[in-house]
């Protein structure tokens, strides 16, 4: 028996709510699953301003989600120098950088057919 897991839209808006709550920069929602061979069906991207605040937003994301449907990451990887931490919720994966390593690996570059939806944040940059 598998336990009554969250839909991928409320895992989505707690992961947002997360990364919100410590004011995370340049949130984008990539959408995959028109794209074959895929690994899940959303990357979830977004940058924090130092190693400090991506490791905060990680840490946001992980109680959000935790406290509201008691679900944990599968996996996290990065968060030792934290310039790129990747979160694997299975059917959503997020990707917290840093500013100068997103631009240099360009997530939204590679995955050019997935439809992007730019996050409004609630507070300024």
């Amino acid at each position: 028996m598998q336990k009554n897991k969250a839909s991928a839209d409320e895992l989505i808006t707690l992961i947002l709510s997360g990364i919100e709550e410590v004011k995370g920069v340049d949130i984008n929602l990539l959408d995959l699953r028109e794209i074959e061979n895929t690994v899940c069906d959303y990357f979830i991207i977004c940058n924090g301003t130092s190693n400090t605040h991506v490791n905060a937003i990680v840490s946001s994301i992980q109680k959000t989600v935790s406290k509201a449907i008691k679900d944990k990451p599968w996996h996290v990887e990065g968060s030792e120098n934290a310039e790129w931490v990747l979160m694997d919720y299975v059917n959503v994966v997020v990707h917290v950088f840093q500013k100068h390593i997103r631009e240099f690996y360009d997530i939204e570059g590679l995955w050019g057919d997935a439809k992007v939806t730019m996050v409004e944040s609630s507070y300024n940059n």
